[in-house]
This record gives C-alpha cells, sequence and structure tokens, in this order.
C-alpha cells in the first residue's frame, strides 16, 4: 500500500532559528549561490548552518536529467561559471564554516561532465579555508573513471556518490542513465584510489518499497565496494508526479538498519529519517579521527 506523502509525520516538522537561518540565506543569495539546504527544503537546515555546516551545489540549478525522486528542475543548464569556486570559497571563509559540503546537478551536457569545476571549488577553499573540511558529492560521471580521478587528485576529505536505492528500484526512480552498476563502479574505484586521508560515502532513501533483504544486499554490494561511511534517511516526495511514496519507515527500523550496518563493518552510520548526503556530515570525519 502507498503512503499518503502528505501527510507527514511529526519528525519532519522542525523547528529552527529562522534569524540565523535567513543571515546565512540572505547572504548566499547576495553572492548568487545554490545550497542544497534551500533547494532541497532540506528539514536540517537550522541545525546544519547553526553549527557550522552547509551544502552547495554547483554548476547552477539546472540538471541535465531527470530523476523521478528528485525536484531539481530538469531543464537546460547555463554556461560553466568560472567565478563560482571563488564565490563559494569566499562564502565558506565570510561564515566561518567548518565543513562543506559541494555537490551539483549532473552535467551531461559538458565535455567534462562537470569534474574540473569540482577541482577548482576544493582548490579554492583550500587556499581561502585550510581548515575547513571538504567533501564531494558528485553525479557518476556516466562511469568514466578518469573524470572521477580528477576529482580524487584534488583530495576532498570525503568522495561521497549516492547509490539512492538498491538495485531492483534503481530503473524505477532513477535517470536511465544513472544504473546501479555505474554507481557502485565509481565508488569502488574511488576506493581503490583515493589518496591517503580521502574517505569514501554513499546514500541510499528508504520508503521506495525495497525490502529488508535487498538493503542487506546493497549493504554487502557497499562493503565489497569499499565504501567507509554510510547514509540512510527517509524519501519524501516532492510533488503528486514525482515517484509515489510507498511507507513513511518507522524509527526502529532505521535503527535496526543502523546495527546491521556498522556490525558488516562500515566505519560510520547515520540513520535516520531526518539523514539527508551532508546532514553531520563532519560527525563521520570525528569518527575516525580527522581533524582540521
Amino acid at each position: 500500500m502507498d503512503a499518503d506523502y502528505k501527510n507527514k509525520p511529526a519528525w519532519l516538522k522542525v523547528r529552527y532559528d529562522e534569524e540565523k537561518v535567513d543571515h546565512v540565506s540572505d547572504l548566499l543569495s547576495k553572492m548568487n549561490l545554490n545550497t542544497v539546504c534551500s533547494e532541497a527544503n532540506c528539514p536540517n537546515i537550522g541545525e546544519c548552518f547553526g553549527t557550522g555546516t552547509a551544502a552547495f551545489m554547483i554548476l547552477g540549478p539546472n540538471c541535465t536529467r531527470n530523476c523521478h525522486f528528485c525536484d531539481v528542475p530538469h531543464k537546460r543548464p547555463a554556461p560553466v561559471d568560472l567565478t563560482e569556486p571563488l564565490r563559494v570559497a569566499q562564502a565558506i571563509k565570510q561564515l566561518g564554516l567548518k565543513h562543506v559540503c559541494v555537490t551539483s546537478t549532473d552535467r551531461d551536457d559538458l565535455p567534462d561532465l562537470g569534474s574540473d569545476q569540482f577541482v577548482r571549488v576544493i582548490k579554492a577553499i583550500r587556499e581561502l579555508s585550510p581548515h575547513t573540511t571538504i567533501e564531494v558529492l558528485t553525479p557518476d560521471f556516466q562511469g568514466k573513471t578518469a573524470l572521477v580521478q580528477r576529482v580524487l587528485d584534488a583530495k576532498p576529505d570525503v568522495f561521497n556518490h549516492n547509490m539512492e536505492t538498491v538495485r531492483r528500484i534503481t530503473p524505477l526512480v532513477r535517470d536511465r542513465r544513472a544504473t546501479y552498476d555505474h554507481s557502485l563502479k565509481v565508488l569502488h574505484y574511488a576506493h581503490e584510489h583515493a589518496l591517503e586521508g580521502t574517505y569514501v560515502k554513499t546514500g541510499i532513501m528508504l520508503g521506495l518499497g525495497e525490502t529488508d533483504e535487498e538493503v542487506y544486499q546493497t549493504m554487502d554490494d557497499l562493503i565489497e565496494a569499499g565504501v567507509d561511511f554510510l547514509s540512510i534517511g527517509q524519501y519524501v516526495q516532492p510533488s503528486p508526479k514525482h515517484y509515489q511514496l510507498r511507507e513513511w519507515v518507522p524509527m526502529e527500523r532505521f535503527q535496526t538498519y543502523y546495527n546491521q550496518a556498522m556490525a558488516k563493518g562500515f566505519k560510520f552510520v547515520a540513520s535516520s529519517p531526518l539523514v539527508r548526503s551532508s546532514y553531520k556530515a563532519s560527525a563521520e570525519l570525528a569518527a575516525v579521527g580527522v581533524k582540521r
């Protein structure tokens, strides 16, 4: 039975310090920068902004892919803005951010698929805020490992690429170019070729109709690929036109998945309904002893 996506549980109705969030949002707006926090209406925006963490979305707000779970606009993207890396770095320095996540839309229209902009942003942040830890959440770059290597060579603290869901459901919710095996390939390559000090991460959503057995198989696939950090969160259907929410997953199951994932060997697991890719991202680095 499908769940009513409009009847959101109480845990999704999060209160936060609007003044603090507005201050950060206003600054980013003035600098013409996008954050996933705002663009995706993330429920954790207040907590993350209040603790020195933000997730920047580079390469513009429009995506070349059309995943059925995602509310990012599927439109023709604008040309690459080469001033963006400096503006991102300046915002991070001005806000005194301790940890940042840098993600992007898919840019299948570009020869480098957007990989070079990730490199430019990492380098700019390192120059202006050398003590800020950096996580990149990249597209699959069509499985082209040479482009993954470009990003790895810039040495982010965390290389993240999301699986999103289990194998069976992948073709139902992701763009046809975003396959389960492409994502596994990217993560395995990152594990094998990351420079010392870079950890590999991925995330999945629950509530899409997956079974326990499928979730555990995905965990096994990820462990075999060499993934260090795993995030598990609740899918929230953006609108009636998006993939139908199947279930509001109870908290007890998130705890069960957490226990199983840790037992399987992940170095850090975040598993709860509110978890998103960048939520408490600095905690995973603290768990493995990384300090800046």
